[in-house]
């Protein structure tokens, strides 16, 4: 029956696609932080395709809906014994989006970026036809959509790989001092298999300051000792400074970094003892903190207020740098940027024979991300502090998310990216030019 529906919701759409002019999407739920101007005013509304269709024990994978967010996902694989292999950090993040768009966790250095773990999509077409693509099938989409963000269409359905839980992790983290020992424990984890010794299931880390950071890593375990809570009144990332060793559920491990938007919620006052009660448990999660900064932006002598009226320059990226390059980004980064903290996950490629048009990633190379989402004070031209860090990036043969504020040129944005592949795909799959082109979507307008 889940699949009967789900035809019958994928014909309507796709008449409406058929009907439309000027295609944006519509939904619930978004997790870019571009602005754009122009918005057309015909919408595509997929929200009602937010459904688990099958959980497949024996086979190990799940098939869902693209708008379904991984809050519903993991709900509905969980009882199951299993997890998606790579779950973003925040609830509100859908499955087609991190597809579409590049999604990370703590278990990518085991099964690399979420589109990775895909194993067929469904996708709406500009013209209102879908097509089915897999490794077998339709291969130059199946490895041409991710990092596409709508500019070749639309996943309605997607098959995701599973991976067998226990109903804990336990927790380790360890404190360094510098740099240098600090990733290369990270480089050694990281080639360290699984089940070997010291092995492990998760890593990240939280870098406090150049002298203070942190390796976090994550084991599956029976354990029945009494776990952690970090869903209202205790916060995740503070306890990484207090605790060598912690537990959480499984489920609370996955979502450990929503309830506080990583550490975004200081920003609005989310933190304070006082308040937080008057934020409710219900309200302290990435969903709760989109609303709030949904107004501020309508708003915008509130935003200047919570700024106390000083031009600040929103810097919120995740950038992902070749390893042996890191020393070289962290030491630029604490010099011209100087954003704290910051959050590091490593990741490999699962496939090390795959190749994804739109994520030019080297499959040998072991990369870090680092994730920083602030805003710092500045009497530059808009976008100063940026370009840096895109500048930088790219001359340490790193790639940065397109899910923010973007201001590369079309030149060194193509630089970057496979014109030439995308191009081919663009002309195949919307030859009309019915969806906007990637660059025009991901970059801000100069």
């Amino acid at each position: 029956m889940p699949y009967a529906e789900y035809e019958s919701r994928k014909a309507r759409l796709s008449e409406q696609m058929r009907r439309a002019r000027d295609v944006r999407i519509a939904k619930d739920t978004s997790n870019l932080f571009r602005e754009r101007a122009g918005v057309p005013q015909e919408r595509l509304s997929v929200r009602d395709f937010n459904h688990v269709l099958a959980v497949n024990r024996e086979g190990r994978w799940a098939d869902v809906e693209g708008m379904t967010t991984y809050e519903n996902l993991v709900d509905g694989t969980l009882p199951h014994g299993f997890m998606p292999a790579v779950v973003p950090q925040l609830k509100t993040i859908t499955v087609g989006g991190a597809v579409a768009g590049l999604g990370i966790e703590s278990s990518s250095f085991r099964y690399g970026l979420v589109h990775e773990t895909v194993i067929e999509m469904e996708i709406l077409l500009a013209n209102g036809d879908t097509v089915v693509c897999s490794k077998e099938e339709n291969a130059d989409l199946f490895y041409g959509f991710p990092n596409s963000y709508g500019a070749l269409g639309y996943a309605l359905r997607l098959r995701v790989m599973l991976i067998p839980v226990k109903p804990f992790v336990k927790i380790a983290h360890t404190r360094y001092g510098n740099a240098p020992d600090y990733f290369e424990a990270l480089k050694k984890i990281c080639a360290t298999p699984a089940g070997a010794p010291g092995g492990v299931d998760f890593v990240d880390g939280t870098i406090f300051t150049p002298q203070e950071m942190y390796m976090t890593t994550g084991t599956f375990t029976d354990a029945a000792e009494k776990a952690s809570d970090y869903t209202y009144e205790n916060i995740y990332y503070k306890s990484i400074k207090t605790r060598s060793e912690d537990l959480l559920s499984v489920r609370d491990y996955i979502w450990r970094w929503d309830t506080d938007w990583f550490w975004c919620s200081m920003h609005f006052g989310a933190q304070n003892p006082l308040l937080r009660p008057l934020f409710g448990k219900k309200r302290l999660n990435s969903a709760g903190y989109w609303k709030i900064r949904a107004i501020a932006q309508r708003h915008p002598t509130l935003l200047a207020l919570s700024r106390g009226f000083t031009r600040r320059e929103q810097i919120i990226q995740d950038v992902d740098v070749p390893i042996a390059a890191v020393p070289d980004f962290f030491t630029f980064f604490f010099d011209a940027i100087n954003i704290r903290p910051v959050w590091v996950c490593p990741f490999r490629a699962y496939d090390k024979t795959a190749r994804f048009s739109l994520c030019p990633f080297d499959p040998e190379t072991t990369y870090v991300n680092f994730g920083f989402w602030d805003s710092v004070p500045t009497k530059k031209e808009n976008g100063h502090y940026n370009r840096l860090i895109e500048k930088k990036v790219s001359d340490l043969h790193g790639k940065k998310g397109l899910y923010s504020d973007s201001f590369y040129t079309p030149e060194e944005f193509w630089a970057i990216y496979d014109k030439d592949a995308y191009d081919m795909l663009k002309k195949k799959y919307d030859p009309q030019g019915k969806l906007k082109d990637l660059f025009q979507k991901a970059v801000k307008a100069q």
